[in-house]
């Protein structure tokens, strides 16, 4: 399967949207835990990003999603914008001046983006955080792909296993973040970042599979 930059941007384009379309949920999650402005912050970030892709949309993937990381540092507020921002841009480095993907790329990039959060929120799986959607996901895409998966197949088990790490930060202790502040007070809201990277892992489901759909037809 081979990833263009046409199907890059559809992926930010879809994950505006969808931020934008979950935006009251994702800050009524904020609510109890947060300063009740995921939803709002991202919203707002994710709308800047899809103002500046057409400025990068000649460019290489590595360009676009650095663009997309240092939009989203500058316009997103809380630590929402510093950990998606790094994410896409750690991604980005790893595809500097690539024009298409394959699926060994993709799966490079999700680990980069990984890192990257893991490193600037100095975090771990298990603090109620996106860390704890994202790392299961990869793993998950990792281990489908490690056993002779396609990349259809290995996307939608890490959508599975991302829902599943979403859902497990509800009994969580916060020990990151405005939520850690609480203590036990956390438990029993699920994360709310975890949430908007479950979206995001959803968006870059639904595009792999038109991506094979289309190379099917």
């Amino acid at each position: 399967m081979r990833i263009t930059t046409d199907y890059v941007i559809q992926f930010l384009d879809t994950v505006a949207a969808r931020i934008k379309e979950q935006r009251a949920y994702l800050t009524e999650l904020d609510s109890p835990i947060g300063d009740a402005d995921h939803g709002t912050n991202l919203d707002r970030g994710f709308s800047a990003v899809v103002a500046k892709l057409p400025t990068v949309a000649d460019k290489d993937i590595g360009t676009i999603l650095k663009t997309t990381g240092m939009t989203l540092v500058s316009t997103v507020g809380g630590s929402s914008g510093p950990l998606y921002g790094t994410a896409f841009l750690r991604a980005g480095t790893v595809l500097s001046d690539r024009y298409d993907l394959a699926d060994e790329d993709l799966v490079a990039a999700l680990e980069a983006a990984l890192a990257g959060i893991m490193m600037r929120g100095k975090a771990q799986p298990g603090e109620k955080t996106m860390i704890d959607t994202l790392a299961p996901a990869i793993d998950a895409l990792k281990s489908a792909r490690a056993g002779g998966a396609d990349l259809v197949t290995a996307v939608r088990e890490a959508t599975v296993a991302a829902e599943l790490g979403m859902q497990a930060t509800i009994p969580m202790l916060a020990t990151k973040g405005r939520a850690s502040y609480l203590g036990e007070r956390s438990i029993g809201h699920q994360d709310p970042g975890a949430t908007s990277a479950y979206l995001m892992i959803t968006v870059l489901g639904e595009v792999v599979e038109q991506i094979a759909a289309k190379a099917s037809s």
